[in-house]
């Protein structure tokens, strides 16, 4: 039995950023807007500077950081792996990102049937 999908992954150019943000803040974390102020971008912080809740489910690692989404909206998520990517534009007002000129972008895909039920 073959071990399951990421449940998230990067891109190189986001994991390049990751780098270059780690290197100016110390470690940081990502956490999945749910759409308010942001709309439904992945938001970084410096750890430290966002506390992850009871509610929050862990859905695993890009470059080193921690990543992050409510459990009520890893319902709507969780029949997908998602990809952080980086394009032109600006960043969430609260990710690390910001003033950039460029920003974090969650695409999507759903996970095949094997991969599902590797996921359980």
């Amino acid at each position: 039995m073959s071990p399951p999908p990421p449940r998230v992954v990067a891109t190189e150019a986001a994991l390049a950023l990751i780098a270059t943000l780690v290197e100016e803040h110390g470690p940081v974390l990502f956490h999945q807007s749910g759409g308010c102020c942001d709309g439904s971008a992945p938001m970084c912080f410096a750890v430290g500077d966002y506390r992850i809740g009871d509610g929050d489910v862990r859905l695993g690692e890009i470059g080193g950081a921690g990543f992050f989404m409510s459990a009520e909206q890893f319902e709507y998520w969780r029949h997908t792996q998602l990809i952080i990517d980086v394009v032109p534009g600006r960043g969430g007002m609260f990710s690390l990102e910001n003033g950039r000129e460029v920003r974090f972008l969650t695409r999507s895909r759903v996970f095949s049937d094997a991969e599902a039920t590797a996921l359980g």
